[in-house]
């Protein structure tokens, strides 16, 4: 087998070409846990941190040539303590999966039993046997789930912590439309001896614009999180904790358990996106909010089997929708993307489990949020999506219209460019 280097070097620069119009100019992406980071953001990513190592914590490290990576985690670690009301924050996990890897490595022994919402409920692969809990061997438990509620059922949960005694009781979740029952859980979980970890991926812009509960203020032991969901960053994790002793012990499972390099290039990124969030994120959250309770609202005004609707349907960024009368959520979805509107299939609690055959839609609307789209734009969403998936018109018309709407929602919003902060030339070829 022989490879023409020149040929394949054109594919790769025109397949990157093809998703960046594709995603940033000609589609709706609806995909809940993504989104866009700013232009200033976008800009600092890439840097000579990229390909440093910085070993060890901040401040005791194993290599030489530390000292700007010390100072910009020092002050990435601040902004989030004063983001999130946190006394203690480790910025080094590469993504939320490994963050609460450490937690379970920290806080666990083989064979200790753990709860989680049930998958279909929406649960993180990270939170059950066939992810990271079962790599180290420990014994997941459902949490009773209240269908009628869309919510853990508070009264058979404490039941059931105090037969079971976890070690740890994770809430939190990738189907995400009401707060959990942090308060309500945790003297339970504290009075076994057990800990209760808040997985807060999806919802930490909305934590950090005031929109959702602060699962710490609550009595969460330990929040983790990635960093680029409706918190708008780039792809990374983050641990908080107000207990020094757990910290300590989460520290040494980051490093050198689980990592031994924390690819240093998105702090910065990350940084930028922290101080964004102090300027902007109030705005940013409240409007995300609010978009996704119009699209609720519209695709069940247009005959959606729009899930919750008795609770109102959503408190965050997302909106699930019962499509199993319109062929399930994989033919429903890629129905979507062939009209350029970009959705997840997803299990429902009413599933028997999480396969091809789901009954669920998950949408999220931060990212069309930060294009500056508002209830007015969801609503025409609402209505391509009707139009494909109800109407059952030809996806290809659809398509040119949705690109055309498109294009009108290509500045990032709530956010800063290089501009903005005076990057000149000279700079830019530092960088």
């Amino acid at each position: 087998m022989s490879i023409d280097p020149d040929s394949a070097l054109h594919e790769v620069l025109s397949i990157v070409r093809s998703h960046n119009r594709w995603r940033r100019v000609e589609a709706i992406n609806l995909i809940a846990s993504e989104n866009v980071m700013s232009p200033l953001a976008e800009y600092l990513y890439l840097n000579d941190m990229e390909g440093r190592y910085a070993e060890g914590t901040l401040g005791s490290r194993y290599y030489q040539g530390v000292k700007f990576i010390d100072r910009l985690e020092g002050v990435l670690t601040e902004l989030m303590k004063y983001l999130f009301n946190s006394r203690y924050v480790d910025v080094r996990p590469i993504s939320g999966t490994i963050a609460n890897m450490a937690v379970y490595a920290a806080l666990t022994e083989p064979g200790d039993p753990i709860l989680s919402i049930p998958i279909t409920a929406g649960s993180h692969i990270s939170h059950r046997a066939t992810g990271a809990p079962g790599i180290l061997k420990l014994k997941v438990l459902n949490l009773p789930w209240n269908n009628e509620e869309f919510n853990v059922d508070v009264d058979a949960s404490v039941k059931l912590i105090r037969e079971v005694k976890p070690k740890i009781v994770i809430l939190g979740g990738s189907v995400y439309l009401f707060p959990h029952p942090v308060r309500e859980l945790a003297d339970a979980v504290h009075e076994v001896g057990g800990y209760l970890l808040h997985d807060s991926a999806h919802v930490l812009g909305l934590i950090a614009g005031k929109a959702f509960p602060n699962p710490l203020d609550l009595g969460a032991d330990v929040m983790t999180s990635s960093t680029h969901k409706t918190f708008p960053g780039p792809q990374g994790g983050v641990i908080f904790t107000n207990n020094e002793e757990l910290f300590k012990h989460i520290q040494k499972a980051v490093f050198p358990g689980l990592t031994s390099n924390y690819h240093h290039h998105r702090y910065a990124a990350t940084a930028v996106t922290a101080i964004e969030m102090i300027k902007f994120g109030e705005a940013y959250a409240r409007q995300v909010v609010e978009n996704a309770k119009a699209l609720a609202e519209e695709l069940h005004a247009l005959g959606f089997k729009v899930v919750a609707e008795n609770k109102g349907f959503t408190k965050t960024h997302q909106v699930l929708l019962d499509v199993s009368g319109l062929g399930g959520g994989a033919k429903a979805a890629a129905l979507l993307e062939e009209a350029n509107i970009i959705v997840s299939k997803t299990a429902l609690p009413w599933d028997r489990a999480f396969r091809e055959e789901v009954s669920g839609l998950r949408l999220g609307v931060q990212e069309m949020t930060r294009f500056g789209m508002g209830r007015d734009e969801m609503k025409t969403i609402a209505e391509f999506m009707f139009r494909v998936l109800i109407r059952g018109e030809d996806t290809a018309k659809v398509r040119r219209e949705v690109v055309e709407f498109r294009r009108e929602f290509t500045t990032v919003r709530y956010g800063l460019t290089p501009k903005d902060v005076g990057i000149d030339q000279e700079i830019r070829m530092l960088m």
